[in-house]
């Protein structure tokens, strides 16, 4: 099930229905790509219509952000709840420790992949990361992203980690999923960072009541004001005008 938030559809989900998700597919073999949406990734997509598809024909599209919560529930869906990437990927790697399922960290700057490797093997001895890269910012050539690709192949994992920000993972993600024999491809922005002591994450409070972004703003103002003092508008002015429904 999903809702219909500015014409990006996101699933009626929460963290428990999530990892049950990621089990499944794991013990069937299916091949999916995994959206991680706050209120940003949301607005980019609306304006993008190849993002729009990517997010709406996604495995899941996650609410990492308590305004798609909050939108879910007012098109009639209690249960859903956020799922905030620092937070999936910390449940998932726990449970991984426990099933077996393998890792893939992709993305970050120099040495974040690694680091993140040995604080969560550090956590969960039994965690088995297979493979970390840090691509460099640019494109990569024809060759150089060829020879990625069969690196990760060659690692099998079960869920490749891709940690290039909003929306590049995503379209990263759906140029691969057919290159890929990973089950599981996900995209979670920033959250090599939060977990690798790069970036503090707002309080539990504040993230409860929707105002993380007050907290990175204050963090980050040159950064992020733009994406928060021109994005909020927008969002709640769309919703407005485009209740959301179930789809």
């Amino acid at each position: 099930m999903r809702v219909d938030v500015l014409g990006i559809h996101v699933s009626v989900t929460n963290l428990d229905r999530t990892v049950e998700t990621f089990a499944r597919w794991i013990d069937d073999g299916e091949r999916k790509l995994v959206c991680v949406s706050d209120m940003n990734a949301l607005l980019h997509a609306r304006a993008d219509a190849r993002l729009t598809e990517v997010y709406n024909t996604s495995g899941l599209t996650v609410p990492d952000g308590m305004p798609l919560v909050w939108a879910g529930k007012k098109a009639g869906f209690a249960e859903m709840d956020r799922v905030a990437g620092p937070d999936l990927l910390e449940r998932v790697l726990a449970e991984a420790a426990d099933r077996g399922w393998t890792q893939y960290f992709y993305g970050g700057a120099d040495g974040v992949a690694e680091e993140l490797r040995e604080r969560f093997q550090d956590r969960h001895p039994a965690l088995k990361v297979v493979g970390v890269e840090c691509p460099p910012y640019r494109a990569l050539t024809g060759a150089e992203d060829a020879e990625a690709v069969a690196r990760m192949n060659e690692a099998r994992p079960d869920i490749v980690w891709v940690g290039l920000g909003a929306p590049k993972q995503e379209r990263w993600m759906a140029d691969h999923r057919d290159r890929l024999n990973a089950t599981i491809l996900i995209g979670v922005g920033a959250a090599f960072d939060f977990h690798t002591g790069r970036l503090d994450r707002a309080p539990r409070w504040m993230q409860r009541a929707g105002l993380e972004w007050s907290f990175r703003l204050y963090r980050e103002p040159r950064r992020l004001w733009k994406r928060y003092v021109l994005g909020i508008p927008r969002f709640l002015l769309g919703v407005l005008r485009h209740p959301p429904r179930p789809v």
